[in-house]
């Protein structure tokens, strides 16, 4: 059994060597999320943004928010 957990950890250990190795000698171009990311997700948070509060504050719906005071109770019908 400890020969088969030693084999196992030496594989892992080298199958990760390999990994950095090969992530070393990558050249890192930045990629459209690198450059582009941060300035898609706040260009798409300002229109939500915008689309909602011309929603609430300029097309007249009624929200409802509260029924209170505006629910009145049936009459009650004996039988």
């Amino acid at each position: 059994m400890f020969r088969l957990a030693k084999g196992a950890l030496g594989l892992a250990a080298r199958n990760i060597q390999r990994t950095s190795v090969r992530q070393v000698h990558q050249k890192h171009e930045p990629d459209f999320h690198d450059k582009y990311g941060t300035l898609v997700l706040v260009g798409g948070a300002a229109f939500c943004i915008s689309i909602w509060s011309y929603v609430i504050t300029q097309t007249g719906i009624e929200w409802n928010l509260s029924p209170v005071g505006r629910i009145t109770p049936k009459p009650w019908r004996e039988e």
